[in-house]
């Protein structure tokens, strides 16, 4: 019976898991030993026929998860415990199994070449999720709403600003990936705490080619590890990820209100059930998952960041905390983007609503432009705020409109003629540079 939620099948796609399961894993770990030894028989370390035979038998269907655990029992460690069920599988040749490496040798390259992998899933799903939000952006960029801080009414914008702001957002997540990929994706093969002692003189070039057969570069120098601050880069920037995704989960979550209802997550009205006792409920269930899987991934930061401190050359604090992180930390940012593309997807968008937001206020939410007209025309920021500010609380307490406020005021009326104070207090008027800032973070999203 299953105890994760990810193996319960909950969270993440089968294209993603697959790379962490113990198959996968152990395949990975055999490829570098391949490579390995491949490296040593094209400088003449060892014979030919040596390397091919152990490329031959280095495969998880034959060195399987279940002998390599039932020898750990013995060697209380799993690398040694493949590496005898490999070489006894190579029969004379095994000897030449993990010639000079050290575990770590084989974890690391192996995780880069695993992560390598994720990274391409995550990347061209976050890709594509850019790409929606751009498409949006533009479908939605003349549509007005209500812009709010504090959980108020500020000044207007339109929806598709609101959407090219993510989209940017988006944008510089990939910006930092492929910057951050050139850190992470590296692998060692330098034996015991890095020297690369057991290799004898040609340590460099047996490493060079090793990664160069799998893909990889070489870390510029390691411990007996790869150093850890590269994973907890990664482990930072998919937590940044989720807060970002959160981010749009919340505010969705916010423009769903029944008080607000300007936007909201599509539904299934012919099955999908909102509450176990409400019937009318349609309730944000995908946005509130993506919530709070940000809470899970934002926590596992402090254990990235604790495995960079490790004593001297290494330690072994590391190896369990990471066997849960780095699968779970990809597993569920693969969820989580796929959730929100999919949510936008099917955004349900009420204009009318908006509309009707824009006027409960009864002109406020223009109370700037009238400010920045009054102080243009010679009345002073500071003067044409208080002025302003004023007039506000007084409609607000009177329940009259800002628009009829300000044609009762002198002193507006001496800056102010009545056809200037029709045309600030008309929302389209009052967008500044909307749409090239859309068009300016559209344009900057889709080259990252």
């Amino acid at each position: 019976m299953a105890i994760c939620p990810i193996d319960a099948g909950r969270y993440g796609s089968e294209e993603i898991k697959r790379l962490f399961n113990e198959e996968n894993r152990l395949q990975r770990m055999l490829d570098v030993e391949v490579a390995l030894v491949e490296a040593l028989a094209d400088l003449g370390e060892i014979p030919r026929e040596g390397a091919e035979k152990i490329k031959e038998m280095a495969k998880a269907s034959i060195v399987t998860p279940e002998k390599v655990k039932l020898r750990e029992r013995k060697t209380r460690h799993d690398v040694m415990a493949m590496v005898e069920v490999l070489a006894e599988a190579c029969n004379e040749f095994g000897k030449y199994v993990h010639w000079g490496a050290t575990s770590y040798d084989i974890v690391d390259t192996a995780w880069a070449l695993i992560i390598r992998d994720a990274i391409n899933i995550i990347e061209k799903k976050l890709s594509n999720f850019r790409d929606r939000l751009c498409n949006l952006a533009l479908k939605y960029r003349d549509l007005i709403m209500v812009g709010r801080t504090h959980g108020q009414h500020a000044v207007p914008i339109t929806f598709g600003f609101k959407l090219a702001v993510y989209a940017a957002e988006i944008g510089r997540s990939l910006e930092r990936l492929k910057e951050m990929k050139k850190r992470v994706l590296v692998g060692k093969m330098s034996g015991a705490v890095g020297t690369m002692a057991s290799f004898g003189e040609r340590g460099i070039e047996i490493e060079r080619i090793v990664m160069e057969k799998l893909g990889l570069k070489s870390a510029e120098i390691s411990t007996q590890i790869v150093c850890r601050d590269r994973f907890a880069e990664l482990i930072c920037w998919a937590a940044i990820l989720a807060s970002s995704l959160d981010r749009m989960a919340t505010e969705i979550r916010n423009l769903q209100r029944t008080e607000i209802l300007e936007v909201a997550e599509g539904f299934e009205v012919g099955a999908q059930v909102g509450s176990s006792t409400m019937p009318h409920k349609q309730n944000p269930v995908d946005c509130e998952k993506v919530s709070g899987l940000a809470k899970v991934l934002r926590g596992f930061v402090i254990t990235g960041l604790e495995n960079i401190p490790l004593w001297h050359e290494r330690d072994l604090t590391n190896s369990s905390s990471e066997r849960f992180i780095i699968p779970h930390t990809f597993i569920i940012l693969d969820d989580m983007i796929s959730t929100m593309d999919r949510v936008f997807a099917n955004l349900r968008v009420f204009p009318d609503r908006m509309k009707r937001n824009l006027e409960i206020t009864k002109g406020s939410i223009l109370t700037e432009a009238v400010m920045m007209a009054l102080a243009r025309k010679g009345l002073g920021r500071q003067r044409a705020h208080e002025l302003l500010r004023k007039i506000s609380m007084k409609a607000f307490s009177e329940g009259t409109t800002i628009k009829e406020e300000l044609l009762r005021n002198e002193e507006v009326m001496k800056y102010l003629s009545e056809e200037e104070i029709n045309s600030l207090m008309r929302f389209e008027n009052y967008l500044g540079k909307t749409y090239e800032l859309i068009d300016r973070a559209i344009n900057y999203a889709i080259k990252q």
